[in-house]
């Protein structure tokens, strides 16, 4: 006699392979490759403005790679804040701040150590996980006075970090025209400061 009906090994094997189809999808969405914004504030202190934020940095493979084998990868962290004005449209609003941050991260392949460097300050770290956490952690840093902003005025700020494609070798600029693996950039993130 003949049976139609599947074999229970059969129906096991096809549970077993969509649980590990959908474990593997979800990995995936949990760890994206990118740089996210995941908060960002303006806080006053003692009559001055601070600005703190936090970033998610995941590095593509590729960027991943070249960083293992010696190429600098340099990140801006760049922010503005604005005053809006409703009487031209917001077509002309004025810019009361702009600042950048500039970092450079590198791989030591004789001391397996990774180092963040801003300025002429450094820090080594032993692990690529440990050193993007640092990098994606901005710490208060002066933006202005509270004088020099007015009072009971609004503004609009906006913050985004990115690679910075321009400081690497001019064969790799190359690339991160035709290829999305060589530009890592976040949205700005974009939040309204009144006081």
């Amino acid at each position: 006699m003949v049976s139609t009906t599947p074999s229970c090994r059969k129906a096991d094997i096809l549970r077993w392979f969509a649980a590990l189809l959908a474990l593997c999808c979800g990995l995936a969405a949990a760890a994206p490759e990118g740089i996210h914004v995941k908060s960002a504030d303006l806080t006053l202190n003692s009559g001055d403005y601070y600005l703190e934020a936090n970033f998610e940095v995941v590095l593509t493979h590729t960027l991943e790679d070249a960083l293992n084998k010696g190429l600098p990868l340099h990140f801006v962290i760049e922010f503005e804040l604005i005053r809006p004005r409703w009487y031209t449209l917001y077509l002309w609003n004025k810019s009361v701040v702009e600042l950048e941050q500039h970092y450079r991260l590198s791989y030591n392949a004789l001391t397996r150590q990774y180092r963040l460097s801003l300025g002429a300050l450094h820090q080594n770290l032993d692990t690529l996980e440990e050193a993007l956490a640092l990098l994606g952690r901005l710490r208060p840093r002066f933006v202005a006075d509270a004088e020099s902003l007015g009072e009971n005025k609004v503004y609009d700020a906006a913050i985004r970090m990115r690679l910075d494609v321009s400081q690497l070798p001019k064969p790799f600029q190359i690339n991160a025209l035709a290829s999305r693996d060589w530009n890592l950039s976040s949205d700005w993130y974009r939040w309204t400061v009144g006081q």
